[in-house]
């Protein structure tokens, strides 16, 4: 039996940091763990975290995920770190966390996008310049917010980095970016692979923010061992290296096996995603689709949606229904609804690009009003924004051949049907749900092996650790494929109002 090659793989996103122990040997998880975080909000549409938590969170995973595998740290080779994307964490000069880092999910710093995005000549501009258009959540935004409403915070600027960078500053004592993580930063050119510096001269003419940047290392490569500390602190073995880690879509792709094309991952978590891996940086027109880098050496062109499970909790919420309930009444209701269509624009939304939408019911009459139809309704109507933006990715030129499902929602074989229905694509889900955690997992077993020289290629590696769970795929119905299409244009009309 050959001998194990332990990983462990970390995803730290909003809600929690999850862990993972990954034999790469055999492809096993042996284990698992996690640890919560709490938000801090303002009705401004302030979402802040404090760096600390993500420490503590780290450790306490790790422990977790350990004595669940019941192996031992000191056998750990390498770690891999996943992190919630455009979050911004600022340092000073000693390396200190200066504020709270804020998150993806902040729209404080709209009106500095505003102005940037004017800065940059529009959509267009920002396309051409950078190959994606800036939007409130990105890293820029909240860098001018920060010299706007924190200019003592801002003259202490000795480091900026993403939430997966700090982490790995804090077990290695580098600091450097790899490209997808930083193509969502939004002073990032994710056809030439570089940093924008003119943009953060624009910000700041004194040159401080350049000086600020970490190197950009390829995704290959590792930013280098573990802190002795550090090591010691985690219970890891203090010769594992850290791998150049990623955002979460990216490590997300990994974890799916996304590395070639033809193969899509849609997240069906609060929020939802679809992307596609491509060798070329073919920037969509549509501003909606982020050219992003991937984290395997290619772009990984994204849509995200703001409202998934996030609005199918709220109407479970209302009508007082667990998973189970909730599951059974969205199956006794026929596609379409009966008419009833729901637009869930509960937190504005992205794609369509409607940031000043909110949450609306459609079609309703003394007879359709049934609980089953308002939980068909929601979730069609989510699944109906996945569906426009995939057809986005369509059109520039990205096949599909079959959707990787992950995230919570992908546990439901109803959501499933619906899915491969509105798609008209089959529809299957990895066995690991932890996607993010276990591609971060395998990116440090293939950073490894290109550090030791060895022929293990990220393609093996994903064929070896990413199984598919077969019980789980579902083909569309071809009865089922032509009602979907007909709502669809029906919601099309819905949005088209607004």
């Amino acid at each position: 039996m050959p001998e194990q090659q332990l990983f462990l793989g970390i995803d730290c996103g909003t809600q929690g940091t999850k862990a993972i122990i990954l034999d790469a040997s055999s492809g096993q998880v042996l284990g698992l763990g996690s640890a919560p975080h709490s938000m801090i909000s303002a009705a401004n549409g302030r979402r802040e975290q404090d760096p600390a938590q993500w420490l503590e969170a780290f450790a306490l995973a790790t422990r977790r995920a350990l004595l669940a595998a019941n192996v031992d740290g000191q056998h750990i080779l390498g770690v891999g770190v996943s992190g919630q994307q455009h979050g911004l964490v600022l340092l000073d000069d000693q390396g200190q966390v200066l504020r709270p880092a804020k998150l993806w999910c902040d729209t404080e710093t709209t009106p500095e996008n505003d102005t940037l995005l004017k800065h940059l000549g529009g959509e267009s501009g920002s396309l051409e310049r950078l190959g994606v258009v800036i939007a409130p959540g990105y890293t820029v935004s909240k860098l001018l917010w920060t010299k706007e409403q924190h200019p003592e915070v801002f003259a202490r600027i000795g480091a900026i980095l993403l939430p997966h960078d700090y982490l790995n500053f804090w077990l290695t004592g580098r600091r450097c970016s790899e490209y997808g993580d930083a193509s969502g930063t939004g002073y990032f050119n994710v056809r030439t692979r570089q940093w924008d510096l003119q943009l953060l001269c624009d910000i700041d003419p004194s040159g401080r923010l350049q000086a600020a940047l970490p190197e950009l290392i390829d995704a290959h490569e590792a930013v280098g061992p573990l802190l002795p500390s550090i090591a010691e602190h985690l219970g890891i073995n203090p010769n594992a290296i850290v791998s150049s880690g990623g955002g979460d879509n990216m490590m997300g792709a990994i974890g799916t096996g996304n590395i070639q094309p033809g193969a899509i991952t849609m997240s069906l978590g609060s929020s939802g995603t679809v992307y596609a891996y491509d060798d070329q940086p073919r920037v969509s027109p549509d501003a909606s689709v982020a050219t992003f880098c991937s984290s395997s050496g290619g772009w990984l062109p994204l849509i995200c949606t703001m409202n998934l499970t996030n609005a199918t909790g709220a109407i479970r919420e209302l009508l007082d229904l667990d998973i189970e309930q909730f599951n059974a009444l969205v199956e006794q209701a026929p596609i379409g609804a009966e008419g009833v269509c729901m637009l869930p624009f509960l937190n504005g939304e992205r794609v369509p690009a409607l940031p000043h939408a909110t949450g609306s019911l459609h079609g309703l009459t003394m007879t359709n009003l049934t609980r089953a139809n308002l939980c068909r309704a929601v979730v069609e109507g989510t699944t109906f924004g996945l569906r426009y933006g995939l057809d986005l990715l369509r059109q520039n030129g990205l096949q599909s051949r079959s959707i990787r499902l992950t995230g919570g929602g992908s546990k439901s074989p109803v959501w499933r049907q619906i899915v491969a229905d509105i798609m008209n694509t089959p529809v299957v889900c990895t066995e690991q749900s932890e996607a993010a955690a276990l591609g971060a997992a395998i990116q440090a077993a293939w950073c490894r092996s290109w550090s030791n020289g060895d022929e293990n290629s990220l393609q093996d590696l994903c064929e070896r650790c990413v199984t598919l769970d077969l019980a789980s795929e579902t083909l569309p119905v071809a009865g089922n494929v032509a009602a979907c299409q007909q709502a669809y244009e029906r919601y099309q009309q819905w949005v088209a109002t607004l």
